[in-house]
């Protein structure tokens, strides 16, 4: 505050700095939207964007992963392997699919109910058999199957039947359709199916759930900073369309996966299913805009449910495969190259397996290939944006120059609100541009754009220039920040010349 003079001589005003550090926004905040676990997940989680950092806390709140064909099953996978890869901070948005119950009722009159606690989409997937039994068949052995896993219970007690598998049992729960238990097992059976075929069939994807989730207000529109999003293996164009919209909206970036049955060239498996000629030339697949990314084709990875491999949506891997270069390199570097190998992969489907050649038809296409190498495994081998072949766009035809561009916005939003309401004049404009020139600076030096020099770099520019007397008026304060972005370089020619006249040994 200002000093009071009163006497000749040397008076000392500590004055407040009006530099304001600026917090650098985070990169990789994935948000996954999908089916969850029907039975596991917790009910309060439902349509809710919930923040996990992890796959064993995804599990806990979730159920973990679930194999049905009545329930579109991507999701738990693809967090899985966004974890695996590199993914470090997800927000979960769990579909309530209203899957009705699957179960089993042993006995005719007062049955003993056993409930499913996974989506049986086989009625040999899960058995129940109750056998041994004793005194006057109130104790009985039960054993429970469900595809690879198994459970069993030695003399179990029909009056702790219900705490017995609540405590013990991961595949079923007990009840007592009739209140109490009933006096005695019921012998009239030993083995049964738990019987799904009476439950209506789930179309795959309801297009009206993710509707809901990108209305302005929902849960998820109220998370502060979402960079990615993610939509394990959908491929339907209205739902991928109100995702790049709602990208926007929120300064995010979607990465899409490719339609399941989509093909390098046509040769394995339809023509028409080509991803370039059956899907990108017909505008199956949405290309309107610089803040999403198609990644082809669907992977080969291990299925811990069946012991067996499976092929899944890229999304997942992709979004682990963002979030490790971030951490490793920074949001300016291109998600591609050979150091990008792709975990938890044994390859690429049949019929996405390409050529040099075919690849670079893809890439023209804004088809960006994961692809397998002898000496390097699986890796993402493209970085385009889904406008990169509309030369309208061209500012924006790499991923990493559209992400860097919304890292910038998204932390110059959530650090400039201490502007408002103040005066608007040359004092404010000068603390502007101090504020975000230190900022530029910390990433120029950290190499995130092209340029020797801060002033090849970028430029700050707050002033009488930018904000005319109108602008005062009117309340408004403009700033204009550039940047000259790195591009990837994705073609290396090497040239290559002979030495004529060279003594031959």
């Amino acid at each position: 505050m200002p000093v009071t003079t009163s006497y000749p001589g040397i008076y000392i005003e500590e004055l407040p700095s009006t530099s304001r550090t600026i917090a650098a926004a985070p990169t990789s905040n994935t948000v996954f939207i999908g089916y969850s676990h029907p039975y596991k997940t917790k009910s309060q989680h439902w349509n809710k964007a919930v923040q996990i950092f992890s796959f064993a806390e995804y599990e806990r709140e979730f159920g973990g992963l679930f194999r049905s064909a009545h329930l579109f099953s991507d999701l738990p996978y693809a967090v899985q392997n966004f974890f695996l890869n590199g993914g470090s901070v997800a927000f979960i948005v769990a579909l309530d699919p209203s899957l009705p119950e699957a179960y089993v009722d042993f006995g005719a009159v007062d049955p003993v109910r056993f409930t499913a606690l996974e989506p049986v989409d086989d009625v040999t997937a899960l058995q129940i058999t109750l056998g041994n039994f004793q005194d006057g068949d109130k104790l009985a052995d039960i054993s429970i199957s469900y595809r690879t896993r198994t459970e069993t219970f030695r003399r179990v007690h029909i009056s702790s039947l219900v705490s017995t598998l609540e405590s013990g049992s991961s595949l079923v729960r007990a009840s007592f359709p009739g209140g109490s238990p009933p006096s005695a097992y019921s012998t009239t059976k030993k083995t049964d199916k738990v019987d799904y075929a009476t439950a209506p069939a789930i179309p795959a994807i309801d297009a009206a759930d993710f509707t809901n989730v990108f209305e302005a207000d929902s849960s998820l529109d109220k998370v502060d900073v979402i960079n990615l999003l993610a939509l394990p293996g959908v491929s339907s164009f209205g739902v991928l369309s109100e995702a790049l919209a709602f990208c926007e909206r929120k300064r995010a970036f979607l990465i899409m996966d490719p339609p399941p049955e989509a093909s390098a060239d046509g040769t394995v498996g339809p023509p028409d299913k080509d991803i370039v000629g059956g899907f990108m030339n017909n505008n199956l697949i949405p290309k309107s805009s610089p803040n999403g990314a198609l990644y082809f084709p669907y992977l080969i990875s291990p299925d811990p449910l069946t012991g067996k491999s499976t092929a899944l949506a890229p999304s997942g891997f992709v979004a682990g495969i963002y979030a490790r270069t971030d951490a490793n390199r920074g949001v300016w570097k291109a998600p591609a190259g050979l150091e990008t190998t792709v975990n938890n992969v044994l390859g690429v489907v049949e019929s996405g397996r390409m050529t040099d050649m075919r690849a670079g038809v893809l890439n023209n296409a804004a088809v960006n290939a994961v692809r397998t190498f002898p000496a390097s495994g699986t890796v993402v081998f493209g970085a385009r944006t889904l406008v990169a072949a509309n030369p309208a766009f061209q500012q924006w035809k790499y991923v990493p120059v559209r992400r860097m561009a919304l890292f910038i916005e998204q932390t110059l939003y959530a650090n400039l609100g201490w502007v408002v309401f103040e005066p608007n004049a040359e004092p404010l404009w000068v603390a502007i541009r101090t504020s975000i020139e230190a900022f530029m600076l910390s990433l120029f030096r950290q190499g995130a754009f092209f340029g020797t020099t801060p002033s090849e770099a970028f430029q700050v520019k707050c002033d009488g220039t930018t904000t005319t007397q109108a602008d005062i008026d009117n309340g408004r304060v403009n700033i204009l920040v550039g940047f000259r972005p790195l591009k990837p370089a994705e073609f290396v020619i090497i040239q290559i010349a002979q030495l004529a006249g060279q003594a031959q040994s």
